[in-house]
């Protein structure tokens, strides 16, 4: 069996239109990497019974939202449309909540850590940095007026709240946290 690209057997770049493949809009829009990180996430906090289980679920349906947002144009969309995928500011004050939660509970930074910190630690960490892509991509559509701000605001809390969520589960499990050191030039020409 024979895989084509994107532009090759069926032609989908000329159907789209090169330029639609570029457009932030589309971009935006994948890889869709927050949600199937989040899903493998949720399946490793579930298997271990963690509490904050039903906040992903939540985000789960969130970022279904934050899609549907994306996915309709501010400058084109019928006012149906855009009255019914408008991103309202509450699911960004309930992650700050949650954030505010699991931070009370955690030891102060005092250096920067690497993703660490077993299993589900790494794979909110991976959640977060993926977050972070996606909203380093929204935010020129919200420049442009083109989505409501209310989306980068959450992408930007939700990656806040990955990394929280990220250090509360290496501490419930009793994992240590690498902590990031400054690679010292002088002491690898020394070892040479």
């Amino acid at each position: 069996m024979v895989v084509w690209g994107l532009g090759s057997r069926f032609g989908l770049r000329r159907c789209l239109g090169a330029a639609r493949l570029l457009h932030p809009r589309f971009q935006s829009r994948g890889p869709r990497g927050v949600e199937d990180g989040d899903r493998f996430a949720l399946e490793l906090v579930t298997e271990k019974g963690h509490t904050f289980a039903e906040e992903l679920r939540k985000i789960q349906c969130l970022l279904q939202d934050v899609g549907s947002a994306l996915a309709t144009p501010r400058s084109s969309a019928r006012e149906a449309h855009l009255k019914y995928t408008t991103f309202e500011a509450g699911p960004i004050l309930e992650l700050e909540q949650w954030i505010d939660k699991y931070t009370s509970q955690l030891p102060p930074l005092t250096a920067f850590i690497l993703p660490s910190g077993g299993k589900i630690s790494s794979a909110l960490h991976f959640c977060r940095a993926v977050c972070r892509r996606a909203e380093r991509r929204v935010v020129p559509l919200v420049q442009m007026g083109e989505t409501d701000a209310n989306v980068a605001k959450f992408l930007n809390r939700l990656s806040d709240y990955l990394f929280t969520l990220a250090r509360y589960a290496a501490m419930k499990e009793g994992n240590q946290e690498k902590i990031y050191k400054k690679n010292d030039p002088s002491a690898e020409s020394k070892a040479l």
